[in-house]
């Protein structure tokens, strides 16, 4: 039976155990946040994970799939993951569908004889068909621009900024310091994030 040097508290604290920091020290100790884990994550937010019909950032509806899918198409052939990209880039990053929202549209709209493909360069490339354009003509111009209506996003620069210099203070005590410096910093973390909640507490 093999057996583990976990250190201290069978936390894994020493080296090889794994994480991120030097030595196998990953930055998110998981007493620095609790059960609900690290407080700047990857979603809103401090950046889009792009995951499912439109990310956690995003407001896109089922359906504005494949009408980004359609309206993308009027200007021009696209490889898949060059549509993915598009509407992030015209979304302001507000909206970045996961490839498993946009390559199962695409068959869809396949098997409906709206779009066809053509390899280029071993991948497909996808086009509109007369039907398909007289349907994307209908549709709506920019469907992606819904998944960004409504956020502030001078506001959300300046979360972004100060969440991230709280993180990158955090990662650099973390990897540099010393085991009591370690202690002091999830000491502060801890109390910073118990303020936060208290500040939705609190009466007006």
């Amino acid at each position: 039976m093999r057996t583990e040097d976990r250190g201290q508290g069978g936390r894994g604290r020493g080296p090889g155990s794994g994480g991120c920091g030097p030595g196998g020290h990953g930055p998110w100790d998981r007493r620095a946040f609790g059960a609900f884990g690290p407080p700047f994550g990857d979603g809103p937010p401090f950046g889009p994970r792009g995951r499912g019909r439109g990310g956690p950032r995003g407001r896109a509806r089922r359906g504005d799939v494949r009408a980004s899918i359609l309206a993308l198409l009027k200007d021009r052939p696209m490889h898949g993951y060059e549509m993915i990209q598009e509407i992030a880039e015209r979304s302001g990053g507000a909206w970045k569908p996961s490839p498993g929202s946009v390559y199962p549209t695409l068959q869809l709209l396949e098997d409906e004889g709206l779009i066809s493909n053509a390899s280029e360069g071993g991948k497909k490339l996808f086009s509109l068909t007369d039907a398909g354009r007289t349907e994307a003509e209908a549709g709506p111009e920019a469907p992606w621009e819904e998944a960004g209506r409504g956020i502030d996003w001078e506001a959300m620069n300046e979360v972004r900024k100060a969440g991230g210099g709280l993180v990158s203070a955090f990662q650099q005590v973390w990897a540099n310091g010393s085991p009591e410096q370690r202690e002091k910093a999830l000491g502060v973390v801890n109390d910073a994030k118990k303020k936060l909640y208290l500040i939705l507490a609190e009466e007006e």
